[in-house]
């Protein structure tokens, strides 16, 4: 063991920030073009529907949970960088595809579908991050690190609309440059900015990027991944084996967290224009308020639980944002005799579109789907008797509505940051690089799995039973918690080499 020099303990902290910084961008990545997704593959293709732009948003969910565990394993053996430098090179060329879109006389669609798919598969490198961080951070500072890295994580999923609405003073038309056949317009300045971003930061791991690993105690270690066969294997420290049972138990946890979350962000503007005869732009534009003080407050609690995490340690803290969560969702439970407005427009009239909730499929782009779906003046509100539920379940109120928002933005973060953090510590001194990607796919697919769920349990049987089965999904992970509670704690700890 090494004692670590001020040197070492800057030139440590400064790689951790790069990777804070990546984790920034990559969700930046996601977010930057989430508002003008569905009318730029309206231009670029009109042959292209709602469920094809359903899969332009899953594959980017689908492109990180194939590319993690394989960025995860790559980082076991190799130094960091090249993962790092590698997947943000995918990224960046994915967002020039993206720009160049329009440019095949046929099949657009087919290229933004693929440019998606490639920018999600380029932010696998998210377990390459997590699992450097938890390699070069003690015990006492890694809830710390992955709370300022989930915090920064959501403040890209916040900025990157605020982005996008700052390019739209450049217009649809925009400026063309016609020697490389390029269009600067509100649809390609944002991922044009966001390959300007990736590039900053293939420059930033270069200049400042360093690998470096400290022990659970804080202690420096020599071995670095690509160097451990070199030295003579793991360290002393390294010794043992992991918990198997807890690592598949975190890895459901952190399903459960993100299949939750993936249910409440999709069924946001739906549940809204069902219950309260919202128009789609009052939807798109109320949702959009609610949801970004929601990501505010997250932010807020990923700055809290550092501090609060030292005084109730990770597992209370999981088992208390479950509970929050549950309560959200119970919250949301139809009460009363009151019914919501039918919208009887339907039958009266086939002519008046409706959006349904195909058109709602993935999580944020369900805020803006909607937006071109109809010119008419004459939108018919209220829920559509089309919804056989619609006329005996009683309406969630809007006091049910923001009190749940609240709640389950309270629990959400909390629950996210404790999962990776004793996750990291449960899988201990040894490389995590391929644990970390299985953990993000487990994520990525609930991402995935969430929005589809929702929509046929919502459109078929009603928020009773969509809200009832998301409650008892979650009381499960509470049961799953408290069966493997004392087993969920740090290697070091379990070996005997530090006090909890």
């Amino acid at each position: 063991d090494v004692v670590e020099t001020q040197e070492h303990y800057k030139s440590r902290w400064r790689s951790i920030w790069i990777m804070h910084l990546t984790m920034f961008l990559s969700s930046v990545g996601f977010s930057i073009v989430v508002m003008s997704v569905w009318p730029y593959l309206q231009k670029i293709d009109p042959t292209a529907d709602a469920s094809f732009l359903g899969w332009i948003i899953a594959s980017y969910s689908i492109g990180q949970m194939v590319a993690s565990p394989l960025f995860g394993l790559w980082s076991n053996y190799r130094p960091r960088r090249e993962p790092l430098v590698v997947s943000t090179v995918i990224s960046v060329a994915a967002n020039f595809l993206y720009a160049y879109v329009h440019v095949p006389h046929s099949h657009n669609k087919y290229y933004m579908l693929i440019a998606r798919a490639l920018v999600g598969f380029g932010a696998g490198n998210v377990a390459v991050v997590r699992s450097y961080i938890a390699g070069a951070t003690s015990l006492t500072e890694r809830t710390s690190a992955m709370a300022n890295t989930s915090a920064c994580q959501a403040v890209g999923f916040i900025l990157g609309p605020v982005f996008q609405t700052c390019f739209t003073l450049i217009g649809e038309g925009g400026v063309t440059w016609k020697l490389i056949r390029l269009q600067l317009n509100m649809y390609t300045a944002p991922v044009l900015f966001g390959a300007l971003l990736g590039v900053i930061n293939i420059i930033l791991i270069f200049a400042i990027f360093r690998e470096h690993r400290v022990d659970d105690m804080g202690r420096q270690c020599t071995s670095i991944n690509f160097e451990e066969e070199e030295v003579g294997g793991l360290d002393q420290d390294a010794e043992g084996s992991i918990d198997q049972v807890a690592v598949v138990s975190v890895n459901f946890l952190f399903f459960v967290i993100l299949f939750v979350f993936a249910v409440f962000e999709t069924i946001a503007t739906p549940l809204t224009m069902d219950m309260y005869s919202w128009t789609r732009k009052e939807a798109v534009l109320y949702n959009g308020i609610i949801l970004g003080v929601v990501g505010i407050e997250s932010v807020i609690v990923f700055m809290v639980v550092k501090t609060l995490s030292k005084k109730t340690g990770e597992r209370a803290l999981l088992h208390g944002g479950l509970m929050i969560v549950l309560v959200g969702f119970f919250i949301l439970l139809p009460w009363g005799k009151k019914l919501p407005n039918i919208q009887w427009q339907e039958i009266k009239n086939n002519s008046i579109p409706r959006t349904t909730f195909s058109e709602m499929l993935m999580p944020l782009w369900s805020l803006e789907a909607t937006q071109l779906s109809s010119n008419h003046t004459a939108e018919p509100t209220g829920c559509p008797v089309s919804q056989s539920w619609c006329l005996n379940t009683p309406k969630i109120y809007l006091a049910q509505y923001i009190s749940s928002d609240v709640l389950i933005g309270l629990g959400y973060p909390v629950c996210n940051v404790m999962s990776y953090t004793l996750y990291s510590k449960i899988l201990g001194p040894k490389p995590q690089g391929v644990y970390m990607g299985w953990l993000t796919a487990s994520g990525s697919g609930a991402r995935i799995l969430g929005p589809v769920f929702v929509s046929q349990i919502y459109t078929h049987m009603g928020p009773r039973w969509a809200f009832s089965l998301i409650c008892g999904i979650v009381v499960l992970s509470l049961l799953v918690l408290e069966i493997v509670y004392k087993r969920l704690i740090a290697f070091s700890i379990r070996y005997g080499r530090m006090q909890e």
